[in-house]
């Protein structure tokens, strides 16, 4: 293998060097790679919120409609246009929600103040002069009754604080009267012992006044006792039939959902965060400070474990192009296993004639065996065989007026020249044993697998000490440093499994490689896993 020598590729990233941007497609990218922990944790607050639906039983809602009605001295005098504001709702909406209605709901029903003022519910349509008072329960049946219960603790409040005003409107006027009542006598009884007519005319014009007065007093005392204090009626009554279930049960799932699949997308970020991965060619190279030496993608269809065959061929074309025999590359990894990879290479590089040997200290040899013979499978042309037929051996040519018929004639059981000789001193000839060949016109060794007009050959490091072109099945570095000593006494391919490999154990790997003395090639990105 008479390759070019390596040549002088940038070591530190991208030529630019100019920041790469964030964009829309590196946010999703996160949690479209941590998908399962996004879904999982939308699944348990979906099941939070069915679990509560299941264990919560739902509130039931009962409601009554009050009318309220202004208190006015004549009923049947006409309030003009400006009737809604003959009552302020404000106050009415106060006083129904007040201390004293929720007592008396407690005293009634039964129950905690506070969850009473918490289950009760008044609303005020605007521009009405209506109270719609609504009242959660668990039961039905309590959700009614209290709803009825509060709607009639509020008129009789209102008609308590009304007769209250009337009692001491009434207590002032009787006052009043009775005061008047007492300044007629003292002036009926003057103008009764009045000795002269001057005297006497004066105390009936007094009198005529206080008349007057007391005239006006009975009238007032009796409009205000004639004021209807109703506050108003109950145009609604809350009943069984009209209770509605409080809220809207199935919008809790898809509450649970929506808040469960945020709550996993902030998890994925954290996750990411602390365990960051390599997801794109541009973080390999920011991690490594390598170039590309290619990407071998999966087919297109999940679940397939080979990967693209022209991917792994333009990688070998790369690797190729950067090592001269003899060449010693060890493909390392950080955490992952490279037998695929490294089978991949094999079969690349020997269908075009090279002599390859495939060095594994692992225990993983038959593994790349059956690798090697899968892919050689796939090879899209097989050197080995000739596209036009053999030409026919010098010393058999055909009879010039052959026919079909001699065509079709069996052959001679005995060759010419092999016929038995009559001769008692004559030379025997006996055929020889063909040997083992491969494909390609070689022998083929037990360890061997002809690949095109090349082969493949397996083996310990060691074994492979006197072959031209050896690839060294490194072990995981993080746990084992022999693919980094091996490296030492040749070169290093770095491999990185996309959404597997960690971003710090890459760094680490380079960093021991280049600590160690060692230059490697590249990079290849490999893998469509996941995380």
């Amino acid at each position: 293998m008479t390759d070019a020598g390596p040549a002088s590729w940038p070591t530190d990233g991208s030529s630019t060097g100019a920041a790469r941007s964030v964009t829309l497609t590196d946010l999703l990218r996160v949690p479209m790679h941590r998908l399962r922990l996004v879904v999982a944790v939308a699944a348990v607050g979906l099941l939070a919120a069915l679990g509560y639906l299941v264990l919560v039983p739902a509130a039931q809602t009962a409601s009554a409609v009050v009318a309220v009605r202004p208190v006015v001295t004549d009923a049947f005098t006409p309030s003009g246009a400006g009737a809604d504001r003959a009552v302020n709702m404000n106050v009415e909406s106060g006083i129904a929600t007040g201390t004293e209605v929720v007592q008396r709901l407690a005293d009634s029903a039964g129950g905690d103040p506070r969850d009473i003022r918490d289950a009760l519910e008044v609303e005020v349509p605007t521009g009405g002069q209506i109270l719609r008072f609504s009242y959660q329960a668990q039961d039905a049946q309590r959700a009614v009754q209290s709803a009825n219960l509060a709607a009639q603790a509020y008129l009789d409040v209102r008609r308590n604080m009304y007769e209250q005003q009337r009692a001491e409107m009434l207590r002032s006027y009787d006052a009043s009267i009775t005061k008047v009542v007492a300044q007629q006598t003292a002036v009926q009884k003057r103008a009764n012992s009045a000795k002269d007519t001057a005297a006497g005319d004066a105390a009936l014009a007094e009198l005529a006044g206080i008349n007057n007065q007391l005239t006006q007093l009975n009238a007032a005392r009796t409009e205000i006792a004639a004021v209807d204090i109703n506050p108003g009626w109950v145009t609604q009554t809350a009943e069984r039939a009209l209770v509605s279930s409080a809220g809207h049960r199935p919008l809790f799932l898809i509450a649970g959902l929506l808040g469960g699949a945020l709550v996993g997308v902030v998890l994925a970020y954290v996750w990411e965060s602390t365990d960051r991965r390599v997801r794109s060619v541009a973080d390999g190279r920011d991690a490594t400070g390598l170039p590309l030496l290619g990407t071998v993608r999966r087919p297109s269809f999940r679940g397939s474990p080979r990967a693209v065959d022209a991917d792994i061929r333009y990688v070998a074309m790369a690797v190729a192009e950067r090592v001269h025999q003899p060449a010693r590359v060890a493909l390392v990894t950080a955490r992952e296993d490279a037998t695929s990879l490294t089978a991949g290479l094999a079969v690349a590089l020997a269908s075009d004639g090279r002599e390859v040997f495939v060095a594994d200290d692992s225990g993983r040899a038959e593994r790349l065996r059956a690798a090697v013979l899968a892919d050689r499978g796939r090879l899209p042309i097989d050197p080995s065989r000739p596209l036009v037929p053999k030409p026919r051996p010098a010393g058999t040519p055909a009879p010039a007026g052959a026919t079909a018929e001699n065509a079709a004639r069996r052959p001679s059981p005995h060759p010419p020249g092999a016929r038995p000789s009559t001769d008692p001193d004559a030379t025997l000839t006996l055929p020889r044993v063909a040997s083992a060949r491969a494909e390609n016109g070689r022998p083929a060794s037990p360890d061997e697998v002809s690949v095109g007009v090349g082969s493949v050959r397996f083996g310990t490091w060691r074994q492979g000490a006197d072959h031209g072109l050896v690839l060294f099945n490194a072990p995981p570095a993080e746990s084992d440093e022999r693919g980094v000593a091996v490296a030492r006494q040749g070169c290093a391919v770095v491999v990185v499994e996309r959404d597997r490999t960690r971003q710090s154990d890459l760094r680490r790997l380079v960093e021991r490689l280049r600590a160690a003395g060692v230059t490697p090639l590249g990079f290849v990105l490999t893998r469509n896993g996941r995380a």
